[in-house]
């Protein structure tokens, strides 16, 4: 009978170590200044908007996507992307990358877009 709480009390212990163990390692922060980014070596999901005067490139052989973002302040950041450009990223408003700074650029691990929603018209026409 011992055994028994013995081992349900060791599987509760090593689970309780492995949830808290996962909490900290997905503790992502959010950052607007690309300054900071820079001088991070932790994972970072990064804000800003596309830079399109810049231009994107797409590597096809390499599977890689990189553009320049710019963050409130004007800082510019280079992204490299490992995987296929999001479908509607050329008409987003703003970008959140994940990923951390190496190398002189900013390696994402994901690319999330935010578009100008189809709602903002129809809210626009109803408040006139």
């Amino acid at each position: 009978m011992k055994n028994k709480y013995m081992f349900g009390g060791a599987i509760i212990v090593v689970f309780l170590g492995i949830m808290i163990y996962l909490f900290t390692q997905t503790n992502v922060q959010y950052e607007s200044s690309f300054v900071k980014v820079m001088e991070s070596n932790k994972t970072i999901k990064a804000t800003g908007s596309w830079v399109k005067e810049r231009n994107y490139q797409i590597d096809k052989t390499n599977n890689l996507f990189s553009f320049y973002m710019k963050d409130t302040q004007g800082n510019l950041l280079k992204v490299v992307y490992h995987g296929a450009i999001p479908n509607n990223f050329e008409s987003s408003t703003s970008v959140v990358v994940t990923g951390k700074y190496q190398n002189g650029a900013f390696q994402a691990t994901d690319i999330l877009t935010k578009c100008p929603s189809k709602y903002q018209d129809q809210a626009r026409q109803n408040a006139s």
